[in-house]
């Protein structure tokens, strides 16, 4: 995975703490927010993302490119603030192949 990809910022830790200055600045935690993610499309992808939301509310939808190969994947989950939203996007940021968006 590449966050740094067209990205400004030096280095991962500067991205998240990027990011989580502009969710403070831009929402009202706690609320649902619509977690993005491309995949090479496999259930085995799937359940390591799954299990990062563990214990958290969430509703998701699946979405399959044309020809297969990945998967979109969108997770609208319930969280408290803004270091939960960054928390999760390291967490998936560890599964090998994912795309954040």
């Amino acid at each position: 995975m590449d966050i740094l990809q067209g990205n400004q910022h030096a280095s991962p830790e500067d991205f998240y703490n990027s990011l989580k200055e502009k969710l403070e600045d831009h929402h009202d935690f706690p609320e649902d927010y619509l977690f993005k993610f491309i995949i090479p499309t496999d259930q085995s992808k799937l359940t390591e993302i799954y299990k990062v939301f563990d214990g958290i509310k969430f509703t998701l939808g699946n979405r399959e490119s044309k020809n297969g190969k990945y998967t979109a994947c969108n997770i609208n989950a319930f969280v408290l603030d803004a270091n939960q939203v960054v928390h999760i996007y390291k967490e998936v940021a560890k599964i090998e192949g994912v795309i954040l968006l």
